[in-house]
């Protein structure tokens, strides 16, 4: 049974993988992104929590994003497999300049400057964080690291439902 947890920094394609795996395996995907709201803060952690606790009662999902202090607890116990993607830095920057002018796209041009600030810091600053929190609640879960494209296509190919 999948209960896939997808990690990596913003524009490492995150969601693209956890979209393809869904359609592969026929899992729910709960991209985190867009449980939590754009005007909440960290009053409304609760009630992202209890987002998280309901979207990943299922016996098979894809959950897709970070939020490491605010969901590990819930999502890494269940969790079956951890994929990290390690996209290089320039390409995730790539990703985010480019998202911003999709129509369909929540993402913001006016917040474009704090994203790649994110993306640049994130192998110093959040990457540790995560690892950190991941070893305190799944630490026993298989992970699997992703670095690039080919890696990630020869990981969808010989993935079948029900082997990790």
């Amino acid at each position: 049974m999948e209960r896939i947890v997808i990690l990596g920094c913003a524009g490492s394609g995150k969601t693209t993988l956890a979209r393809r795996l869904g359609e592969r395996t026929s899992a729910p995907v709960i991209c985190l992104d867009e449980l939590w709201q754009p005007n909440w803060t960290a009053k409304d952690v609760p009630a992202f929590r209890a987002l998280i606790q309901d979207t990943h009662d299922g016996g098979a999902w894809i959950s897709d994003g970070n939020f490491s202090v605010a969901t590990f607890d819930l999502r890494l116990p269940r969790a079956s497999l951890i994929i990290w993607l390690e996209t290089p830095r320039w390409s995730c920057a790539c990703r985010a300049i480019t998202r911003v002018f999709e129509s369909d796209e929540t993402h913001r041009l006016g917040k474009l400057i704090d994203v790649l600030a994110f993306i640049w810091r994130f192998d110093r600053i959040n990457r540790p964080r995560i690892e950190a929190t991941r070893l305190t609640y799944g630490a026993d879960v298989p992970v699997c690291r992703l670095t690039g494209r080919r890696e990630i296509e020869d990981f969808l190919s010989s993935y079948q439902k029900g082997e990790e």
